[in-house]
């Protein structure tokens, strides 16, 4: 079994409409599908782990020489996307973590339509590389050539 790490940012799909201008319904709506997509792939014990994180005016950035550190706050202007969660799961294959993408990215909006946001699917890594043969490998993946 494989691990996937699914990443959802806050961001809108072809609906730009901002959840403080849903109905209450359309709110409790989307919500009550994430919890049954998250029971259901309890139960199949395909999830692994996830969370709701807060949003970026809570978030710190930390950045260090060895020596000084240097910590600096949100909100971050220049972003347009953020990270809103993730979740961890443990499945047979890519295609099945890209379906359970699928519905992550299903949940509905507005008027129940699918709000179509984007999921990152990345596998998690089995083992860290352990010396720079394996870490050059790695940085080979990671610029995309297989």
């Amino acid at each position: 079994m494989t691990r996937y790490l699914l990443v959802t940012d806050f961001q809108s799909g072809p609906d730009e409409t901002p959840m403080d201008e849903w109905k209450p319904e359309e709110i409790t709506a989307h919500l009550d599908y994430y919890r049954a997509l998250t029971a259901e792939l309890t139960r199949s014990g395909e999830l692994v782990g996830g969370e709701i994180l807060t949003g970026p005016d809570l978030a710190k950035v930390v950045r260090s020489d060895g020596a000084a550190t240097v910590v600096t706050d949100g909100p971050f202007q220049e972003f347009k996307e953020w990270v809103a969660g993730y979740q961890i799961v443990e499945v047979e294959s890519q295609e099945r973590a890209l379906e359970i993408a699928a519905l992550v990215s299903a949940v509905p909006g507005r008027d129940g339509v699918p709000t179509q946001q984007p999921i990152q699917v990345r596998q998690v890594m089995d083992d860290s590389p352990l010396d720079a043969v394996e870490m050059a490998g790695y940085l080979d993946t990671a610029r995309g050539e297989r």
